[in-house]
């Protein structure tokens, strides 16, 4: 019995020691610090605006109209074709004539007969005169012969004029250009049956040429009539200067912009409808100064933009609220939240946190230090 207790004692410091060991396999280890991750900082200063806006644009005439008939009808046949130089005088349409032509017939006969009623009251005045003359009749029955040729005479006028006005709405069923241009609309076809004044096509006449752009409202009060404008071709080509010839003094219902045209001269013009790119003077601000970051050091953060600062004393980083004016190339200019002399991450920024110790990184060529600004360093060289 003793030999058994004896052996228990010695069992059991051995088992302790299982069960510690046993615990502390099952403990987690502990935490892994976070890296410290390699970045490109760039020192924020004063740099000169580089670029302007520019906005597209389309070449268009000075004056477009739309043509159609004088009168209504049907559609007989159509001349002119889209995109085709007309000149003035040429026939672009023409209606079914021959209800006008049946009118005008009718008018030429009323004609006929006001005329011989108006040659037969003449004859009759002339021998009632003479009759008075000799003092067979009395003065009334004279001047109720002359009144009966005054009537007749009204209604062969009349007949005239009923027969020059039929004679014009035969004539209107010919549609004739009535400048010289470019066709660059159709909206009516042959046989289809249209009201007075239903536009057929459309002409942009010769001669003055506008580029017309539209801006946004913010900009719209900055462009004055007057302003000077380069205009470039879509395709290249040389810069042509036009002015500002009128800016719209409401806003498009839909899109909520301003529409701007430029007068060009006709003669240097791209063609019509070609598309080119406006650049307005008055919203250029090329060598102001002002703080540009590239597009790379902006990430989101709640409702705005937002980048990442270095604390050059203790290595890390925070956020800061920026606020972006606009773009400058491939940079954005920083209106608020940025001082000349700041230091911000420039490159992975969307791996970094706040206070999260950061180091800088160094190209293999050239070693940058942590008060310089890696402004030339290679591009690829992404956070790590």
């Amino acid at each position: 019995m003793a030999v058994s207790i004896v052996s228990v004692a010695h069992s059991l410091p051995a088992a302790v020691l299982l069960v510690s060991a046993a615990l502390a396999g099952c403990s987690r280890p502990p935490a892994a610090e976070d890296p410290v991750r390699a970045v490109k900082v760039q020192t924020v200063g004063a740099s000169a605006y580089g670029t302007a806006p520019e906005f597209s644009a389309e070449v268009r005439a000075r004056v477009e109209t739309p043509i159609g008939f004088r009168v209504a009808g049907k559609i007989l046949r159509r001349q002119a074709e889209l995109g085709q130089r007309v000149q003035a005088g040429q026939v672009l349409a023409e209606l079914d004539p021959q209800d006008y032509r049946l009118a005008a017939d009718a008018a030429r006969a009323q004609q006929a007969a006001a005329q011989t009623s108006r040659d037969l009251a003449a004859a009759d005045l002339q021998r009632y005169r003479e009759l008075r003359a000799q003092n067979f009749i009395s003065s009334a029955e004279l001047e109720r012969r002359e009144s009966t040729y005054r009537s007749a005479q009204a209604q062969l006028e009349q007949a005239q004029a009923q027969l020059a006005s039929q004679g014009n709405q035969t004539r209107y069923a010919t549609l004739v250009a009535d400048v010289a241009g470019v066709v660059t609309a159709i909206e009516a076809q042959p046989g289809q049956v249209v009201s007075a004044g239903t536009p057929v096509l459309r002409i942009a006449q010769d001669g003055a040429r506008d580029v017309v752009f539209a801006v946004p409202e913010d900009r719209a009060a900055q462009i004055k009539p007057g302003s000077a404008v380069a205009v470039r071709g879509w395709a290249g080509g040389p810069e042509l200067q036009g002015q500002v010839r009128e800016v719209a003094a409401s806003a498009d219902p839909v899109t909520r912009t301003y529409t701007v045209k430029v007068a060009i001269d006709a003669a240097t013009a791209p063609p019509l409808g070609a598309t080119v790119y406006a650049r307005p003077q008055a919203l250029a601000h090329v060598g102001a100064p002002v703080l540009k970051l590239p597009t790379t050091a902006l990430r989101q953060e709640g409702g705005g933009s937002a980048v990442w600062v270095l604390d050059k004393g203790s290595m890390t980083v925070r956020s800061q609220p920026v606020q972006v004016a606009t773009a400058d190339g491939n940079e954005a200019v920083i209106a608020q939240g940025l001082e000349p002399g700041m230091q911000v991450v420039v490159a992975g920024v969307h791996v970094l946190a706040p206070g999260q110790k950061v180091s800088i990184y160094q190209g293999k060529s050239t070693p940058v230090a942590a008060g310089d600004t890696p402004a030339t360093a290679p591009a690829s060289a992404a956070s790590r």
